[in-house]
């Protein structure tokens, strides 16, 4: 392990003004606990500290503070017993759909922009209409609590009124982009035995319109209990005539009033699906309960949103910062949805649309930073950025260079909170709020009401050092289960084989003696690609099928300059060879029948692909390779079937394209 590096920055490249940090919500928080407990917290760290010492204090706190409804009140904040099986608020029944449209009003809550720069504003009464009339709609065709409902959609305000709408039922949701093919999305849809698929004619991007009413088709083929497809038209494409299949608009056209369906606090709210290094893609199941007090804390607490703000996040439906962005509403915030290419017509597109529709709380990938300041864009003297009050960014470890490229470029008084999490927890561990420090290259703090530490391979906390990322002490917003996983042991293998009773998330961290963070990577072999993970089991059903191809192996590694490396290494059948004919057929199948984010940067040719003994593709150790770790710092000789096979990878090292 290395120790953390003696030349990081002393001095913070950001500090919060006093006077604007004592009017934050998180400021008001602070004296509404002291108030309630008589303790004072001068500064972020002792607030940390009571909020994880005190979770019953704390999250109980954050219920009260946020005015969280329920019909029946709870019978305790949460149980003695020790992760996963930790139970919340028990005997609380809500519904998180009823928070997030618990105001009504003339007032903007979502702004919708789509490529080409067509833009729709939704006013919150609008809102409730919308998801009203579908939910009614739903209801008279059959859907109850407990049923799933799919949704194969971009990233456009149809997505957000068929999330609600369902929620307000009770149904479960899960969504995909439609840049996943057919075959991908049945992989996750066909596990939940969805009843209603919500699915778009198309979608734009770089300027180009995508028909997927043929994957629909073959989707909906894929899905045998789907009793109704509701099909909408976001790029207006002709329809042949389908008694399974109704129009949007003829399903929203209604008056009616949502009614919201009371659940238990751990009522199941959405499916996230996380792909691992092998098998179908897992599904995440998280609960309204938790979802709705942990984004209240992140939402309300950290990103500081209130009314009055403009929320824009660039995501994709099958990520789980769309779920964040939608959470957005929780907290009276204003949504702007972008649906597009990020750097189409030109690589400033983000930036023009912060400045065009007053965005203050912008959050981006770490890619798309690096991108600007290579393409020398100045956002802060070519557009009006004077709204933007924090940019956040998360996906993957934001590197040092683009705090000061924001300071200098976009603005000195915007805060940067990089922010590390996941689609596990569907929230954060550690980011900023607007009373900590920023110091270029780390994340502020560990996040209020999340133990977090930095462990050594015997268990053991360490500070300055580089470690295991664990949660020592439960939270809201961890996973009910997994779908498909009864006894829960994919669950407990996924995060509490390795410490037991401690959540591990395969993150590298280091908690600074400062109290910032700084998260190094996956310790894992998860893929993770444009700030969206991806599971390598979803790329090699896909080339290990294709002819010529005897087997695949594809790993994702963090660059020292802060880049992200996703080759392909193929081995080929004799008598064939690795054409660029052959990249380009393997390309397309990837883009068809996967995503275009499935698409590696290279592809190379290599005689074998080592396994254990028990036949799993070693990816975690070729991804140590060519980060520049030694041959006996990744794997055992004797743990190995091919250990020559594991030694000609160390060649691709230095090697970024052919």
């Amino acid at each position: 392990m290395n120790t953390l590096d003696a030349t990081a920055p002393a001095a913070p490249i950001w500090t919060p003004d006093p006077g604007t940090a004592a009017r934050t919500r998180i400021a008001r928080f602070t004296e509404f606990v002291a108030a309630r407990t008589g303790s004072t917290h001068g500064d972020y760290r002792s607030l940390w500290k009571w909020s994880v010492e005190d979770l019953a204090g704390f999250w109980s706190a954050v219920w009260d503070f946020f005015d969280i409804r329920s019909s029946h009140p709870y019978d305790s904040v949460l149980d003695d017993e020790p992760m996963p099986a930790t139970r919340w608020f028990s005997g609380a029944r809500l519904n998180y759909a009823e928070h997030a449209l618990r105001t009504g009003g003339p007032q903007t809550a979502v702004i919708a922009v789509a490529e080409d720069g067509t833009t729709s504003d939704v006013s919150r009464d609008e809102l409730r209409r919308q998801v009203g009339s579908l939910a009614a709609w739903m209801r008279r065709n059959g859907v109850v609590p407990g049923d799933r409902v799919a949704g194969y959609l971009p990233h456009t305000v149809h997505a957000v009124v068929a999330f609600l709408a369902a929620a307000s039922i009770g149904a479960v949701w899960s969504a995909c982009g439609q840049d996943y093919g057919a075959e991908a999305a049945a992989a996750r849809f066909a596990q939940l035995e969805p009843v209603v698929l919500f699915a778009a004619d198309g979608y734009e991007w770089n300027g180009k319109q995508h028909d997927r009413r043929p994957e629909t088709g073959r989707l909906r083929e894929a899905l045998p209990t789907v009793r109704h497809t509701v099909r909408i038209p976001c790029l207006s494409l002709p329809t042949a005539p389908d008694p399974y299949a109704v129009d949007w608009t003829d399903v929203t056209a209604g008056q009616d009033e949502p009614v919201f369906e009371q659940l238990p606090f751990d009522a199941p709210l959405w499916v996230l699906f996380s792909s691992g290094t092998t098998g179908t893609p897992k599904g995440i199941v998280h609960g309204h309960g938790g979802v709705l007090l942990d984004h209240h804390k992140l939402l309300g607490l950290h990103l500081d949103l209130r009314p009055e703000d403009r929320f824009l996040w660039y995501t994709t439906t099958n990520w789980m910062m769309w779920n964040m962005v939608v959470s957005g509403l929780l907290v009276g915030a204003t949504l702007v949805l972008y649906d597009g290419s990020p750097a189409f017509p030109g690589p400033d597109r983000l930036w023009a649309l912060a400045a065009q529709h007053r965005v203050t709380a912008l959050g981006m990938s770490p890619g798309y930073l690096l991108g600007s300041a290579k393409a020398g864009l100045e956002p802060g003297r070519d557009h009006d950025l004077s709204a933007l009050r924090v940019l956040g960014s998360t996906g993957a470890p934001l590197p040092a260079r683009p705090y000061g490229w924001v300071h200098e470029h976009v603005g000195s008084h915007v805060q940067v909170a990089s922010t590390s999490g996941g689609t596990d927890i569907v929230s954060g561990f550690a980011g900023g709020a607007p009373n900590t420090p920023v110091w270029a290259g780390e994340i502020s703090a560990p996040l209020l009401g999340v133990a977090l530490e930095s462990w050594d391979s015997a268990g053991r906390p360490v500070v300055d050092q580089v470690g295991e990322l664990v949660v020592t002490r439960p939270m809201p917003s961890m996973p009910l289960y997994f779908w498909n996983d009864p006894d829960g042991s994919r669950y407990r293998e996924a995060y509490f084989s390795v410490f037991p009773g401690v959540w591990r998330h395969g993150d590298w961290m280091t908690l600074t003696s400062r109290g910032s963070v700084i998260v190094s990577g996956r310790s894992d072999s998860t893929l993770n690609r444009q700030g969206v993970r991806l599971g390598s089991a979803d790329v090699y059903a896909v080339v290990d099928s294709l002819p010529g191809i005897r087997e695949s192996l594809v790993i994702g590694a963090e660059l020292a300059d802060g880049g992200y490396w996703m080759p392909l290494f193929v081995v080929m059948e004799p008598g064939h060879e690795l054409t660029n004919a052959v990249r380009d057929r393997i390309d397309a199948a990837l883009r068809t029948h996967a995503s275009p984010r499935h698409v590696p940067d290279t592809i190379l040719a290599v005689p074998a692909v080592p396994h254990t003994r028990t036949g799993k593709k070693l990816e975690v150790p070729v991804k140590r390779l060519l980060q520049g770790d030694s041959l006996d710092q990744v794997a055992d000789p004797g743990a190995v079937d091919d250990f020559g096979a594991l030694t000609y990878f160390t060649r691709f090292r230095d090697r970024r394209t052919e």
